[in-house]
């Protein structure tokens, strides 16, 4: 069996297992499912895996190969589609991660990019907790979700994520749950932008026993060590203790006050509590230089004898591929055009998504690239794998030319090429037009 077969044949295995016993992934366990369908569980979560971003009448075609007898209808797939529980998808996305595990760095670490991405939704007014009012991004106003989500930088995989709606999105909460579930093993290495900065996030991976490497403002480390300035380079490490109260803590430790930091009543702090006032937190202070006049900040526990400051400045520099997996995730594989406005079958679709996405990474990790010239080494043309690998879950094309096709399509790696960032306001695809 060919290495794409494998990964097919296990994914179509995870969801025929799950059929076996659909109690914890439906609404009602003893009713849902239990009649003869065209579309039953297996089918049903099978589709979702195939759906592109045409109409569901359209994909509905597609996905039962025209024929007449066969295809069920929209309003079918709408009702099968409601006795589904989001559990369902994720636990299709951590099996399926579990059965392929990733390799480390050095064998031992996992780098893991935490981040978040908006989506656009079709617009409803009446749903105040996705709604932004009138701005300068759409004069009518627009409905989002945001995802904030795990990403392993070197297998090029989506692990866990976390939804929200727009208008109350918590980063440090979805950061918090997110390392708090983390069951892959190992030592992963967090790896965060400063928007999830915060004693709380830093206290959760210590207490999971994992490691973080997250950017911080200028401010923040001024705060921490109590300085009025910073110098070009630093590296070194800072014990905090972390209490509610002010009066009792200086008079406790008086010698210690530049090391005490008061964390308001308001401020979220898993483990502080009456039992336990205090929390003692050590972090290593990273500074270094990335651009004329240009310094990064990052606070870490990551140990000094395996991690030199140069290898931090490289981690980092890393975190950027989840930038461009979101590309991917959006606009080849198609996640951006849902097929519903209820934030609740839109998280259906995209953790569906991103366990495609893992499904063409996983293969396309395994196609061996030849060298073509001694100037530039060459990895995959990603955009296409993923087409390539699309097709082959449909069963358009064949597992034996699956490797073949990916690696006719190759790249240059230029790394020092780099693009300023273009944020531009992008409105949901219509439901009523969709490219086919």
């Amino acid at each position: 069996m060919s290495f794409p077969q494998k990964v097919k044949s296990t994914l179509w295995a995870i969801v025929d297992n799950m059929a076996c016993n659909t109690a914890c992934f439906v609404k009602k366990p003893k009713k849902d499912f239990t009649r003869n369908r065209k579309l039953g569980f297996a089918q049903l979560i099978r589709f979702f895996l195939s759906m592109e971003s045409g109409c569901i009448n359209h994909e509905l075609l597609k996905y039962f190969y025209f024929l007449p007898d066969e295809i069920p209808s929209a309003s079918s797939f709408i009702q099968q589609r409601a006795k589904l529980l989001p559990e369902a998808f994720r636990h299709v996305l951590t099996q399926f991660n579990l059965r392929f595990p990733a390799k480390g760095l050095w064998g031992k670490y996992s780098l893991i990019a935490v981040d978040g991405c908006e989506f656009n939704i079709a617009r409803n007014p009446g749903d105040p907790s996705t709604f932004h009012p009138t701005s300068g991004r759409s004069k009518r106003g627009f409905n989002s979700l945001h995802t904030i989500s795990l990403y392993d930088l070197l297998s090029k995989r989506f692990l866990d994520v976390v939804l929200q709606p727009g208008k109350l999105k918590n980063e440090f909460h979805a950061i918090c749950q997110l390392i708090d579930r983390y069951i892959y093993g190992g030592f992963p290495i967090f790896v965060a932008d400063r928007g999830f900065s915060s004693y709380n996030v830093f206290a959760h991976a210590i207490e999971k026993g994992c490691f973080f490497a997250i950017r911080t403002k200028d401010i923040n480390i001024k705060r921490l060590l109590a300085a009025d300035s910073l110098t070009d380079r630093m590296d070194g490490w800072t014990e905090v203790i972390l209490s509610r109260s002010r009066a009792r803590k200086k008079m406790q430790h008086p010698e210690s006050a530049p090391l005490y930091r008061y964390i308001c009543k308001t401020v979220p702090f898993d483990f502080i509590s009456d039992n336990s006032p205090e929390y003692h937190m050590r972090l290593r202070v990273v500074r270094f230089q990335i651009a004329e006049g240009v310094f990064e900040n990052i606070l870490t526990n990551l140990p000094s004898d395996e991690f030199s400051l140069e290898e931090i400045k490289r981690l980092y520099y890393l975190r950027w591929g989840q930038e461009t997996s979101f590309r991917d995730l959006k606009h080849t594989i198609g996640t951006a055009n849902f097929h519903s406005k209820s934030p609740e079958y839109i998280e259906f679709e995209i953790l569906s998504r991103m366990t495609l996405y893992n499904f063409c990474t996983i293969i396309t990790m395994e196609v061996p690239i030849e060298k073509r010239t001694e100037k530039w080494e060459y990895q995959v043309n990603l955009s296409m794998a993923i087409k390539i690998c699309f097709a082959f879950l449909s069963d358009h094309v064949g597992p034996g030319s699956v490797n073949d096709l990916i690696s006719r399509y190759i790249l240059p790696i230029r790394p020092e090429r780099t693009y300023a960032r273009q944020l531009r306001f992008q409105a949901p695809a219509s439901f009523a037009y969709r490219f086919i």
